[in-house]
């Protein structure tokens, strides 16, 4: 069995999003410090779910928190590239999902990372779990 986690190619993810690397992004080394990659993932996947009318960040009663992640590095990005972060759900249940996100350097076939984060959703004033909304599910299940 390898535990080795591999480059994986484009066509595993199944919506992209563009997103265009900062100046302050990279670090001493010359290249996109790891936390800016989580901040990748989350930019990705909660612009996919805005656009789909899924997600209210100010009012909706239901709101997504993140209670793992996880990123595997394989070759650097640095500003100025444009990095292209594909999507997808590798996990839906009741009330959680877990989301996939693979980084591509701009036109690259092979992710130069990819992580995952869940998301735990719960009702906004209890932060209870609660059910998925039928309109989230539906989007999340087309990420499949």
């Amino acid at each position: 069995m390898n535990d080795k986690a591999e480059p994986e190619s484009r066509s595993a993810y199944k919506v992209f999003r563009t997103i265009s690397t900062r100046w302050m992004d990279n670090d001493v080394y010359g290249h996109v410090n790891n936390v800016v990659y989580y901040s990748w993932f989350d930019t990705a996947v909660n612009a996919h779910l805005i656009e789909q009318r899924v997600l209210d960040m100010e009012h909706g009663a239901t709101i997504g928190l993140v209670i793992e992640t996880q990123c595997n590095y394989f070759s650097p990005l640095a500003f100025p590239q444009i990095v292209e972060a594909g999507i997808r759900v590798a996990r839906l249940g009741n009330s959680s999902v877990r989301y996939e996100v693979g980084l591509f350097a701009e036109g690259e076939p092979l992710t130069a990372a990819k992580g995952h984060f869940v998301h735990v959703y719960v009702d906004r004033l209890s932060r209870r779990p609660t059910p998925l909304p039928a309109g989230l599910r539906q989007v999340l299940e087309k990420l499949l």
